[in-house]
This record gives C-alpha cells, structure tokens and sequence, in this order.
C-alpha cells in the first residue's frame, strides 16, 4: 500500500468561525500524535491551535483541530492532516478563482487549491469543511447564497479532480442569527444544499455560545462544532 494513503487530508474553508477566534486553553495546546496542519510556509506541524494564520494577531480556536482528533481516534491506523485556508470576513462571492479579499490580503480560494495540491503530494484528499455566511447575511447577498455555494462546490470538486469528495457546512450561530434577520435565510440554505448535491452534509451550531460579541464561537463551542463536523463526516466516507 502506498504510505500517502494512510495520511488523510480535511481542507478547512470559511470565514473567522472556521479559522477560530475562541481564546486557546491548555487543553488546545496538546498534540495528538497522529493529527498535523499544513503551516503557512508548507509545513506539517503538530495540529494545536491556533492552526490559521489569516489575521494571526486574533486567530484562536476553531472546529478543525478537534475534527482531527476525533477523525484520529475513531480511524487510528491513519494520519489526519489538516489544510488550514479560511480568510476572516471573506463573503462567498471571493471564494473563485481570481478573488481577493482585502481584510486578509489573499486570494481565499486561488491559495485554497494551491495548498491543497501541495498537501496532495503527501496524502489523500477525502473531505472539505466551509463555515461561513456572517458576511452575506444581509439583504442583498443572503437571497443569492444557495446558488452561490452549490456554485463553489462543484467548481472546487472540478478543480480538484474529486467528483464525489465529502463537503460539510455548518450553520451559523443561534447567537448571531437572533441580531441578523438574513442569518436565517442562509441557514435555510445551508440546510438545503444536501438535498441539492450529492455527497454534503450541514451540521447545526444549535445550542453553541459565543465568545462575547455575538458573532464568534467560544472555545468549547468551537471544540463542540469540530465534533459535529467529524460525526457528518464518518458516514460520507463510508
């Protein structure tokens, strides 16, 4: 068996709730042994928050540590590598090829594919995480999303020459929803797409609190979510 096929890849897409903002704790700076991040120079290092670098002075905890863990615990004959690639406040309309977004002074999806390809050389693809939506919740983007996203799926799967690989969203919290009426309208369609493209799935950020400003999850809550994210994953890849 080829040694590549035993180092599975998850790349970790969105905004600031999937690059983790939650402050990091103890329990956040321990290594599993089998789970690791590609840095922002290339590198496989140890997967402990915080793992994105797309505003470093506030980047903290997210869901994608955590999924590692429990996707390393519940297949422990292989390595679980994690791309880190979400930009802080990107709307999905920068995610194509060409896109730039200002905050972060990238190109989310363009940088996206070109890490994917070089984590690619030391492993296996099998899934994609997306948490986003905060910044097209808002009257004009948040009618257009559905569209917008089914758009984007298929364009990375094209792009990565992986018809059928596993997409997981995640709904936006019931903190931030309550203050932005259009947040509801993009869990609709969060909710929606596995019943428009095959292989997805949506997790639900219900019940999860935020860090104390009403937009970004906390650290348990971010811990929470990775598990959320990992338990809709096991059953696409089987």
């Amino acid at each position: 068996m080829n040694p590549n096929d035993s180092f599975h890849l998850y790349l970790l897409m969105g905004q600031s709730n999937m690059a983790g903002r939650g402050e990091v704790e103890p329990e956040d700076r321990q290594a599993h042994l089998r789970v690791f991040a590609l840095d922002k120079a290339g590198a496989w290092v140890s997967a402990v928050d915080p793992i994105h670098f797309d505003k470093p002075s506030i980047a903290g905890v997210g869901p994608g540590v955590t999924f590692g863990k429990v996707m390393a615990e519940h297949m422990p004959s292989v390595r679980i590598g994690l791309i880190p690639c979400a930009a802080g406040g990107s709307p999905v309309t920068v995610w194509k090829p060409g896109g730039y977004w200002e905050q972060t002074k990238s190109t989310p999806y363009d940088d996206a594919l070109e890490r994917t390809k070089v984590a690619m050389e030391h492993g296996v693809l099998k899934g994609m995480l997306w948490h986003q939506g905060e910044s097209d919740s808002n009257p004009k983007d948040a009618a257009l999303y559905e569209g917008r996203l089914i758009a984007l799926i298929d364009r990375l799967r094209v792009d990565l020459n992986a018809p059928e690989l596993p997409f997981i969203s995640g709904t936006l919290g019931d903190f931030f929803v309550k203050s932005h009426a259009e947040g509801k309208q993009v869990n609709a369609a969060l909710r929606n797409i596995p019943q428009q493209v095959r292989q997805t799935a949506c997790v639900d950020s219900a019940g999860l609190d935020h860090l104390g400003d009403h937009l970004h999850f906390s650290s348990s809550a971010a811990r929470e979510l990775g598990r959320r994210y990992a338990r809709a994953m096991i059953p696409l890849l089987a």
